[in-house]
């Protein structure tokens, strides 16, 4: 044996609880993501049975958009869309608002819904902010739209259009209401859902689908 060869060190072979433990390691935040997601679409089919109730008209409106456009129900007519209420420099809630919001993009990217987000605060809120916080949100703006103008027109629509929370809170912000808006084709809302809680998004998800089933879109009416 010479000298090179005697100092190698030898590794013991790797033993079958290691391997295994290694493999565990490695697959459980795979298994645990696919279980989550599992389990979410379960619940979507479940919820997605029960009878969607009616609460009024959005009535129309003409706002502007993070592009510095006109938009408003006449975009909007005959599709399905979700609506929030936030403001960019909001230090309380906004943020997991929008952020729920975001999430409802990928599951619903093979439909016609549209997102709609009204600024609560519209004299800082600009079109230019708008389009920054529409950014960090890796919005799809062909299909999120993010709207601000009068404060008076706003709140108004909020508060008699949406019958919602919408006030000038002064020196501490805006004062509006954590729920998400889902309203379909006729312009008829169709549900109200806390952002706040774990479960808002499956509940929503699940009556967009059923709501999709119930009024499917033109091109598949033809078909």
């Amino acid at each position: 044996m010479n000298a090179s060869s005697a100092l190698t060190p030898v590794r013991p072979p790797l033993s079958w609880r290691s391997v295994a433990w290694k493999a565990t390691v490695f697959l459980s935040p795979v298994l645990i993501a696919a279980g989550l997601f599992f389990l979410r679409q379960v619940e979507v089919a479940r919820l997605a049975q029960h009878v969607l109730p009616n609460d009024g008209v959005v009535p129309a409106f003409h706002l502007v958009d993070q592009n510095g456009g006109s938009f408003g129900t006449q975009q909007l007519l005959g599709k399905i869309w979700i609506a929030d209420f936030v403001y960019t420099s909001c230090p309380g809630p906004c943020p997991m608002i929008s952020s729920r919001m975001s999430e409802t993009q990928k599951p619903l990217r093979d439909t016609d819904v549209e997102l709609v987000s009204f600024s609560v605060d519209p004299q800082h809120d600009t079109p230019g902010v708008l389009r920054g916080y529409a950014s960090k949100l890796n919005a799809n703006l062909d299909r999120w739209k993010f709207l601000t103008g009068d404060r008076d027109t706003v709140y108004r629509l909020v508060r008699n259009g949406f019958k919602l929370a919408a006030a000038d809170g002064g020196a501490t912000g805006p004062i509006h209401s954590t729920r998400v808006v889902l309203v379909d084709r006729s312009g008829t809302i169709r549900g109200y859902y806390d952002a706040t809680d774990a479960d808002a998004i499956t509940r929503l998800l699940a009556d967009v689908h059923h709501l999709l089933k119930e009024q499917p879109p033109p091109s598949s009416r033809r078909s």
